[in-house]
């Protein structure tokens, strides 16, 4: 079976003093560093009582990963792992999921804390996190 070429449209853009790999934590709760995601002009109804929101999971595309690594050692575990194995931002689809604080929105531009994108990383889309949904039960 071919799959059929999927079409991804930015929503926006982060705006974060993350300017190079090396200036970005491995995780971005691990940095409670405060970044802005930008909303394009055409998707701001889309956060519409967003603001009601205290957490969020954002959704990015990590456009400066290496595409062709399909396996990573990750920084916590000395074992060569596949990158589905690990949280490597490196991998043939780089979309990144980070749930971060909603800080405030102003307009169109979110403060959240804990993203871990660099600079003009592309968001792909933003989902409320729901605890009820979202967390493991027992």
């Amino acid at each position: 079976m071919t799959p059929a070429p999927l079409e991804l449209v930015p929503i926006g853009y982060v705006r974060s003093p993350f300017r190079g790999r090396k200036d970005a934590p491995r995780q971005g709760r691990l940095a409670p560093v405060v970044s802005e995601i930008v909303v394009r002009p055409e998707f701001e109804d889309g956060l519409f009582r967003l603001d009601e929101k205290t957490h969020l999971f954002v959704l990015c595309w990590f456009d400066r990963a290496d595409r062709t690594k399909l396996r990573a050692i990750p920084p916590h575990d000395p074992v060569e792992r596949g990158v589905f194995a690990t949280r490597s931002p490196d991998r043939p689809n780089p979309v990144s999921l980070t749930l971060v604080d909603l800080v405030s929105i102003d307009g169109r531009v979110l403060s959240v804390r804990g993203l871990d994108a660099l600079d003009g990383t592309p968001v792909i889309d933003i989902k409320p996190y729901s605890e009820d949904i979202d967390r493991p039960h027992e």
